[in-house]
């Protein structure tokens, strides 16, 4: 199998994820500054032109980051990052998906919409101005998982986890895209400089 790989926040997360876990694949390069990954070529491969995308060794694709982490994590042996039980599994999921509604899409978002307006508003339907509620709302949610951080160390409980991995993806691209951390977020501010640490994060 193969993952194609690019710049952004996505393929970070599933880079990540792979060195957390230990796992190598071959990487193909999409270059989607330039919009390759809206071209007939990749298309052909990943009908959504989305990056990054697994491709299995039956030709077959896997697009959505969770989807691929989590598959990855069920292929390969190793300590899962998804969680041993049910229970677990439940609370990674559990948190990926609040990360996912309540700070990671808004955070893209308001970038699309406005410092990224450029880039995408030839790719997608873009709302400028929505941009700057979206940025407040991811504001609002790492207000709420500050709270929630005084209790425990990682994002779903006592364990590093996915969720873990792609809030710490994105909020590093939104610090460097004009959407900072804030440092009243005492303790989502000890937590980012911990998982920042890590070696996976420079994946």
């Amino acid at each position: 199998m193969r993952l194609y790989n690019s710049v952004g926040p996505n393929p970070h997360v599933v880079r990540m994820f792979m060195a957390e876990r230990g796992i190598s694949l071959p990487l193909e390069a999409v270059d989607i500054l330039k919009g390759e990954n809206r071209e007939a070529g990749y298309l052909k491969t990943n009908p959504a032109g989305q990056s990054p995308c697994l491709v299995l060794d039956d030709g077959s694709v896997i697009s959505e980051i969770t989807a691929i982490c989590e598959y990855l994590d069920e292929k390969f042996p190793g300590d899962s990052l998804i969680g041993k039980t049910p229970e677990d599994r439940a609370q990674t999921r559990r948190w990926t998906r609040w990360c996912d509604l309540n700070i990671i899409e808004p955070l893209a978002n308001g970038f699309r919409y406005s410092e990224g307006l450029p880039m995408f508003q030839s790719r997608m339907r873009c709302l400028p101005d929505a941009a700057p509620g979206l940025k407040a709302k991811a504001q609002d949610g790492l207000a709420f998982l500050d709270g929630q951080l005084a209790t425990r160390p990682f994002v779903a409980g006592d364990k590093f986890t996915l969720a873990d991995v792609m809030l710490f993806c994105f909020l590093a691209f939104g610090s460097a895209v004009g959407q900072p951390l804030d440092p009243a977020l005492k303790n989502v501010g000890r937590w980012y400089a911990a998982t920042g640490a890590r070696p996976s994060a420079k994946a």
